[in-house]
């Protein structure tokens, strides 16, 4: 499958908390694996570590906890490239 740009889209069955999902993206497969990978071990360990929450609060917890990864490393970014400018400024 490929988008009018010429851009192949890729579709892949994943299996997340024991559910099957199909993600389609321009990413590669590789990647897409990995994802689904990093968000089932997330769900699982949150699973094995609090086993008397629902699967709802289970995904919504895994939600924020992979968010708040996100945001950490976007402020660090920013923090980084700031260092780069003031260094590069002089």
């Amino acid at each position: 499958m490929q988008k009018e740009t010429g851009e192949k889209i890729n579709r892949l069955k994943v299996r997340i908390n024991g559910e099957d999902y199909y993600k389609k993206g321009a990413a590669s497969t590789d990647y897409i694996k990995q994802v689904a990978l990093y968000v089932d071990k997330k769900i699982s360990s949150l699973s094995k570590n609090h086993p008397q929450l629902s699967m709802t609060k289970i995904t919504i917890l895994a939600a924020l906890n992979i968010t708040d990864e996100l945001f950490k490393m976007k402020q660090e970014y920013e923090e980084f490239l700031a260092m780069l400018e003031s260094e590069q400024k002089g």
